[in-house]
């Protein structure tokens, strides 16, 4: 420490009044320990004291001179030449007395790098040095925390340990850089704190923490020190992450909202915990076959009914459910079963709550000063300032954050579309043009591009989804090629088209047939996802059930179909929780999805169906192999309006292993429809959404079909399948194939999947007719046991509809 002149009595009285009216950019310039010309000079602020010793080991203690009434004391120890370390003995009226350790005796935190690094919007690793961090200093524990308030006068941490007085515990500015910083010894995990920070102009006000890592469940705004020990096991799925393609792997997403997926009645309908849902959601997510869970945003909210769309700490796991390493062990316990995580993140947008990063240091400092760039009109929220360093800085560090911190294996960044354009939402007037004079806004597109090659480039494997529903081109293509770099982009235009035409009466679709195929016009333009999301079922927009025609049978059968539809449309998958019971009512955050209409058996079928979908996708690399490669995909009958058919075939990679699906979706059934297929042989059903089980008619082609040596639809052969009413049936050529693991066996018509049966038949002699069920193979009899839980055990058969003939 190099010695430095005494200060003189004019500046020094200077720096104490600007010490006591807290406008000091540096009070560890004046506090604290300092070598000078004259010897060592310690000097304390301690509002309200009576007398302050300063005690050095081995020393006798010496009682510190009173330099300003109001609390600031100094002692001078003439004959030391070097800083030594100590300890404050404070005496208060009363007789109370506290031994501390001086916070203004410690070196900074953060260094040059750091914030030349921050200041330029590069530093990927932010959170690690911005925040509260226990550590230790010099051999003394404590907590150093740090933030960015570049306009404030000053900004000090205030909680319980120094009973919410700013006065004694007020940050350094390092370098004119914008950021504060301060080491309070003697405070640790569990700490609840806020800074009060006084602006340039203005009355003092507390904010959390932006780099906070814990806080207290709402309606608390309470910012809390954090340090996870949790112990991870998932390092063989990390591994294995890195090698998969997304593009080339089956990917169902089963989407979450964790506060509403289950609760427990008998506890005022509580939501479960993290712990509570680690031991049921994997477990449920596993046994539907989903290959993922997407969960609405984790991140701090204040108000529930956003759904976490309007977050408040980026950096903080919602406290609702628990602890930061609860969230943990969740998301461990989903990669134990072999289940993805994605996470919906928000960088588009942030709430005005007082306490959260609004106005942060008394300026427009996360957001735009000019409302018609700094406001969204429609969600009443601020827009991030795309085009400034260090906002930049904290949304990219917070993506890398929840990917490095929590394991997570992709982010969905919502309302893409919204950061895209500078008009979105606005009338003329509204919105101000960029810097070309164009809508476009420039800033935004270089943040997306930057997170999307950081994540790339750190952390392979890992995905980035945009939710983006306008027509930009190359959202999901590389930032090289000219793209914003996203891996997937979801599908909104095909969503709309297609709840569009299964909305409406089967007798009027036909007018509506391109609905249901126009988006293979523009399905390889991008990498999709084709999502029925929670969007779908708020806002009396109804459930997906709800949104199907007809009575209840018909409900039923017309969302069978267009689910099993959906599961052969090239794209990968995503859908909210709850279209799997067949949810009647739309969905409610504050309530728990119907489980018990399981016990019927309609809805009973409906989750079947689902289950057995799953799998039998799962099991089909013709569903996902190729769903962005037109090898993966052929049109076998598409312009059939009048009789509201499709026919069309998936292959996988390499344009072998063909799955044809056929859809129906009039409630007629057609006894004998002729399609085209590629080759000769049998054809095996293996699925039929109209089977019995699954609370269908039971009608369907009895196991199998032999292609037949007949021109049709530009095939040498075809098949005369019977098509049930109001479905889709997905059969697979007979091949010699090796049989696929058991517990992912593709599923028989007509039988529920637990109840398979090999069976072994006498032979007689007598060749198989064409209809007759492919040769058995020879192993003894055996019956698969059940594996679903009670809840959705084999319905009772539904009651048969008669259906009319054409």
């Amino acid at each position: 420490m190099p010695k430095l002149p005494p200060l003189h009595p004019d500046n020094l009285s200077q720096e104490l009044e600007r010490i006591l009216s807290l406008s000091h950019h540096d009070p560890h310039g004046v506090l604290g320990i300092h070598l000078t010309s004259g010897g060592v000079v310690i000097r304390s602020y301690r509002p309200e004291a009576e007398k302050i010793r300063v005690l050095i080991q081995g020393r006798e203690p010496v009682e510190m001179d009173r330099l300003h009434e109001n609390g600031i004391f100094q002692a001078i120890f003439r004959y030391d030449d070097q800083p030594f370390p100590y300890q404050l003995e404070v005496s208060y009226p009363g007789g109370a007395t506290f031994t501390i350790r001086d916070p203004y005796a410690f070196l900074p935190t953060l260094g040059d790098l750091d914030l030349h690094l921050a200041q330029e919007g590069l530093h990927q690793g932010l959170h690690h040095k911005l925040g509260a961090h226990p550590q230790t200093l010099d051999g003394v524990p404590g907590v150093s925390f740090a933030v960015w308030a570049p306009t404030a006068q000053s900004v000090s941490v205030v909680g319980e340990f120094n009973r919410w007085d700013g006065r004694l515990h007020a940050m350094r500015h390092l370098k004119a850089s914008g950021f504060w910083e301060i080491f309070i010894p003697d405070t640790g995990d569990g700490t609840e704190y806020l800074y009060e920070i006084t602006p340039q102009v203005g009355v003092r006000f507390l904010k959390m923490d932006p780099y906070g890592f814990a806080t207290r469940p709402p309606p608390a705004m309470m910012s809390v020190v954090f340090s996870s020990r949790y112990k991870w096991k998932d390092t063989r799925w990390l591994q294995e992450r890195k090698k998969r393609n997304a593009l080339t792997s089956a990917m169902n997403i089963y989407e979450v909202h964790m506060g509403s997926w289950r609760r427990v009645a008998e506890e005022k309908d509580r939501s479960l915990t993290y712990a509570e849902l680690a031991r049921e959601l994997p477990a449920y997510v596993k046994e539907m076959g989903f290959s993922h869970v997407e969960l609405l945003p984790p991140a701090e909210h204040p108000f529930g009914g956003s759904w976490g769309y309007q977050v408040s700490n980026y950096f903080s796991p919602t406290a609702r459910y628990g602890s930061p390493d609860d969230l943990r062990l969740l998301i461990d316990a989903f990669h134990e079963a072999g289940i993805g995580v994605i996470i919906d993140w928000v960088p588009a947008h942030f709430p005005k709550d007082e306490k959260a990063l609004a106005l942060f240091d008394g300026t427009a400092l996360y957001e735009h000063l000019d409302p018609r760039q700094g406001s969204h009109p429609d969600w009443g929220t601020l827009v991030f300032n795309y085009g400034r360093p260090e906002v930049k800085n904290f949304l990219i560090d917070n993506a890398l954050f929840w990917i490095d911190e929590y394991h997570v294996d992709g982010l969905r960044v919502d309302a893409v579309a919204s950061m895209l354009y500078l008009d979105y939402s606005r009338k003329d007037g509204e919105w101000v043009a960029n810097k070309f004079g164009g809508r476009e806004n420039l800033e935004a597109i270089d943040f997306m591009k930057e997170l999307n090659d950081a994540v790339r480039d750190r952390y392979p494997g890992v995905m980035v989804i945009a939710e983006e529903s306008t027509s930009w081109p190359m959202v999901s293509r590389p930032t090289h090629l000219g793209g914003l770099g996203f891996n997937l982009k979801w599908n909104m235009g095909w969503m709309h088209d297609n709840l569009e035409y299964f909305s409406r009466d089967p007798l009027f679709r036909k007018f509506i047939h391109t609905k249901l195929t126009f988006g293979m016009f523009y399905a390889y333009s991008e990498n999709f996802i084709l999502p029925l999301s929670h969007d779908e079922v708020v806002h009396m927009k109804g459930s997906l059930l709800g949104k199907m025609p007809g009575d209840g049978w018909l409900k039923f059968a017309n969302l069978r179909a267009m689910l099993a539809y959906m599961w052969g449309h090239p794209g990968k998958k995503l859908l909210f929780m709850g279209a799997e019971l067949g949810q009647i009512r739309e969905w409610n955050h504050d309530g728990s999805l119907d489980w018990h209409l399981l016990e019927d058996p309609a809805h009973a079928g409906m989750h079947l169906l689902m289950r057995d979908l799953n799998r039998l996708y799962r099991t089909e690399p013709a569903f996902w192999e190729a769903d962005f490669d037109p090898v993966g995909f052929k049109w076998i009958d598409v312009n059939n309006a009048d009789e509201n058919v499709v026919a069309f075939i998936r292959f996988d990679a390499k344009g072998g292993k063909p799955i044809i699906g056929v859809a129906n979706f009039a409630p007629v059934l057609r006894e004998s429809f002729r399609i085209g297929v590629p080759g000769r042989g049998m054809y095996r059903e293996v699925l039929n959404t109209d089977a019995e089980c699954y609370g269908g008619s039971n009608e369907g082609n009895s196991g199998q079909v032999k292609a037949k040596p007949v021109s049709s639809h530009g095939h040498d052969w075809c098949l005369d399948v019977k098509l049930p009413p109001l479905s889709v049936i997905y059969l697979k050529p007979e091949a010699p194939e090796p049989e696929a693991p058991e517990e992912f066996r593709p599923i028989r018509s007509l039988v529920p999947y637990e109840e398979v049966e090999e069976e072994v038949e006498e032979d007689n002699g007598e060749e198989p007719s064409s209809n007759a069920p492919p040769p058995p193979t020879k192993k003894p009899a055996r019956k698969r046991q059940a594996t679903r839980k009670p809840a959705a055990k084999k319905p009772a058969p539904a009651k048969k509809r008669p259906a009319r003939k054409k």
